[in-house]
């Protein structure tokens, strides 16, 4: 038996949408399944919960949204041990993108239903397990204002979620202001003047498609860390074109981590954010806890990640 989360309102309505095209494509190969419907990251893991306790026999949960729903269940399934799909319904779909995953509803589907699992790593940061990244500083404040705002609605209605992230970065930039910062990778700390964010990162990309770690990979046990300081305004939108692509890495003013574990201590109160959702403000300590979520992701069907692929039989 699948368990489908569906976030109806997730990505402006897209969540509802895949979700129609997938029933078809289950009830066409009658297949086993159980629909759970939320209307908000915030309810989505109460109600998971709940689901998982009433039966032994389900193969896996499979999210209809973005990445704030994906992050609202992660530590239900965590617990339960229950392997986690994706068919992509949000705004930035960087969890997805990470783990290979095709934005297409029914190839996606397609993709979970091979039964191929990625043991792949979280992040554990203010008791919040995260998936993709925990970023403070520019970028999370972009994400608050971003998910506060009319024109994330606006630009989800038209299909064109990236672009609200890049308005999100224009609207942030005239406001933020850097500071120190300190940053403690596996037991070296390092300090930086003008700090703008700093991005611990477990897979490549976020606030969609920017690749700010793109040597991350999101079961190699180690976390990926972005640190840009030391820069002007125009400088730091001039940054982002290069982000797109992960050719920032090499710049003067960005430096790059790897390591384990990584504290984060602004000189001023910063945000912070997982997986696009609100983890309070630095500072903040950051763990890698590797092979701790079985996904079923392409990437293990393909065998890109040395043994960490395998079946999803449960």
């Amino acid at each position: 038996m699948y368990l489908f989360i569906i976030n109806s309102r997730s990505g402006g309505g897209a969540g509802l949408r895949i979700w129609r095209i997938v029933e078809a494509l289950l009830q066409a190969r009658a297949l086993p399944y159980e629909a759970l419907f939320t209307q908000s990251a915030d309810s989505a893991e109460n109600k998971v919960q709940h689901a998982l306790a009433r039966r032994e026999d389900w193969r896996a949960a499979l999210v209809i949204g973005g990445d704030g729903t994906i992050h609202s269940v992660l530590g239900a399934l965590r617990r339960r041990g229950l392997p986690l799909g994706m068919i992509p319904a949000g705004s930035g779909n960087d969890t997805a993108r990470g783990f290979g995953i095709p934005l297409a509803p029914e190839a996606a589907l397609d993709a979970a239903l091979q039964g191929r699992c990625l043991e792949a790593d979280l992040l554990s940061a203010s008791g919040r397990l995260t998936l993709t990244a925990v970023a403070s500083g520019f970028d999370a404040q972009v994400a608050v204002n971003v998910n506060g705002s009319r024109y994330k609605r606006l630009c989800n209605a038209l299909g064109a979620g990236r672009l609200a992230y890049i308005i999100g970065i224009l609207h942030t930039l005239m406001t933020f202001k850097p500071c120190r910062v300190s940053v403690t990778c596996d037991g070296k700390e390092q300090t930086f003047e003008r700090a703008w964010l700093v991005s611990v990162c477990s897979l490549p990309s976020y606030g969609g498609g920017l690749l700010i770690c793109p040597q991350a990979e999101p079961a190699d046990g180690l976390l990926d860390v972005c640190v840009v300081h030391g820069i002007s305004r125009g400088q730091l939108l001039r940054l982002f074109p290069t982000v797109v692509k992960g050719r920032h890495t090499r710049l003067p003013y960005v430096t790059m981590l790897r390591g384990h574990s990584a504290a984060v201590r602004f000189a001023e109160p910063r945000h912070a954010i997982g997986d696009g959702e609100a983890l309070g403000t630095a500072p903040l300590a950051v763990l890698c806890e590797p092979g701790a979520l079985r996904v079923l992701s392409p990437l293990a069907a393909a065998g890109t990640q040395d043994a960490a692929g395998s079946s999803c039989a449960t």
